[in-house]
């Protein structure tokens, strides 16, 4: 018997009995970032050796945001943002774990040569169910896309798959104006806005992230001995 008829035979003597319950638990998420960003589609000015450093940020609940349109900008978002570091932020991340609002930090690929793409696999749970992730767009003086507390969780269960267009990002941290501006510390720092002119108009998604969830569900028997029955969504 196959997997998955097994399953529906034993759900359905549970339905029968009248005391089948289900419970989301936790996901198993894929984030794929497709850069777009060429000369073809932003072609004012357009730098020499255009990449994206490294995927980072957490997985969290709403005690914490780290970082957010309008906010100032972290020690960690203003280091990933100038230089594509994602140490400061992994430790901003580990802080807010030990403090109980968020879960795991999310880490994945870089690109090398945009266009391209990369990858990162994380889990989410129904506790921490936000994601943060950024990355710099590189050469620049202080700009990065990324999604700030993007709930995967909707309506009691997780989001199959969600994909977000990324316009570019300003830390506030660096007054430079091009791509290849000299270092230029904004004095005192800005607030993060939304780069919608010079020289990104025209097109202003520099990308796409999508955010692929597959999750579990936990069906107990209702009875004394509590059995549980697990199965996956991305079974067949």
């Amino acid at each position: 018997m196959r997997r998955f008829e097994k399953f529906v035979l034993v759900l359905s003597l549970l339905l029968l009995a009248g005391v089948a319950q289900a419970q989301d638990t936790g996901a198993d998420c894929t984030l794929t970032f497709d850069a777009v960003w060429s000369a073809a589609t932003h072609p004012t000015e357009f730098p020499p050796d255009p990449h994206f450093s490294p995927l980072i940020g957490g997985s969290h609940n709403d005690d914490v945001a780290f970082w957010e349109p309008g906010g100032t900008a972290t020690t960690g978002i203003q280091v990933m943002a100038e230089f594509g570091s994602t140490g400061p932020l992994t430790t901003e991340v580990n802080a807010a774990i030990q403090a109980g609002t968020a879960d795991a930090v999310i880490s994945g690929g870089s690109i090398p040569v945009s266009p391209g793409q990369a990858l990162a696999n994380f889990r989410l749970e129904p506790s921490h169910p936000l994601v943060t992730v950024v990355t710099m767009i590189a050469p620049s003086p202080d700009w990065f896309l990324g999604v700030h507390g993007l709930s995967l969780f909707d309506q009691g269960s997780w989001t199959a798959q969600q994909v977000v267009q990324l316009a570019p990002y300003d830390a506030g941290t660096d007054s430079g104006v091009s791509y290849t501006s000299g270092n230029n510390p904004t004095v005192p720092r800005g607030v993060i806005t939304q780069l919608t002119g010079h020289p990104f108009g025209g097109s202003t998604s520099l990308g796409t992230f999508t955010f692929n969830c597959a999750s579990d569900l936990i069906f107990t028997d209702g009875f004394e001995s509590g059995d549980l029955l697990v199965w996956s969504s991305s079974q067949s």
